[in-house]
């Protein structure tokens, strides 16, 4: 089945005019930084949104999107497959998965069939388990390339909200050697996400500078996934390489989560 985008006139007209205003920002982020804008991913975040979305936002030139639960992403996965006629897998026909939100372990079966991108690995056991699934997958030709992992960390040590203490160096040194050292996962960098009651400014500070300590001992690790909708400005300022944005494209949520 092919869906025609152009009958999504409406919701296109829509994202276009989003589009356009965040990379306006993102742009006069970079600028105001001394970057390139070129050097900052544009992450949509479609979680509970629909299929038909992901789908405008490609035709609008988006080639990657972030979603946060296993199962809305892979219904996602397979709708797309039959709008395009064509495997929608992790990064095939140009759309790349990006899983954003906490990984269960008992998804990771499921995640390695359809993930490109892992924003979120915090814990020994969940690599080992996502590189046990990954290499499944390879083997079993389901997925051709290693999944491209970030390891989130916490910035104020509260693990409960996901993220590798980064109060203690050794912590997040020893998760981010675990992924270098796997068979199938690599190791691209880290994300943070500043907590709520944080000086956003001295957050976003922090964070730069427990990437540029990361980065001393593992030079794979140049992304920092960094700022969302109201702070993508001042992660830029800060050195985010993909800032991860929702609202501010897609408007409220359409959907109920699965």
């Amino acid at each position: 089945m092919v869906v025609d985008i152009s009958a999504q006139g409406e919701r296109q007209s829509e994202l276009t005019h989003a589009l356009a205003l965040v990379r306006s920002r993102l742009a006069a982020a970079a600028e105001a930084a001394g970057r390139k804008v070129s050097e900052i991913e544009l992450l949509p975040i479609t979680k509970f949104f629909p299929a038909t979305d992901v789908a405008i936002l490609a035709r609008l030139g988006c080639r990657a999107v972030g979603e946060s639960r296993d199962q809305e992403a892979s219904a996602k996965v397979a709708e797309l497959a039959r709008m395009f006629s064509a495997p929608m897998r992790s990064g095939s026909r140009g759309i790349q998965w990006h899983m954003v939100g906490q990984i269960q372990r008992n998804k990771v079966r499921s995640l390695a069939n359809w993930a490109h991108t892992a924003h979120s690995i915090d814990t020994p056991q969940l690599v080992t388990a996502l590189d046990r699934a990954i290499t499944t997958a390879i083997a079993d030709r389901r997925r051709g390339n290693p999944l491209r992992v970030h390891v989130q960390v916490s910035l104020d040590g509260d693990v409960s909200r996901g993220g590798v203490d980064m109060t203690d160096p050794g912590a997040v040194d020893r998760i981010c050697a675990q992924v270098s050292d796997s068979q199938s996962l690599e190791l691209i960098g880290l994300m943070g996400v500043p907590p709520r009651d944080w000086d956003q400014e001295k957050a976003f500070e922090r964070l730069q500078s427990e990437h540029n300590r990361v980065l001393e001992s593992f030079p794979t690790a140049v992304r920092l996934s960094a700022g969302m909708s109201d702070d993508l400005e001042i992660a830029v300022k800060h050195g985010s390489t993909c800032v991860r944005v929702g609202t501010a494209l897609l408007g409220s949520r359409r959907l109920r989560s699965p």
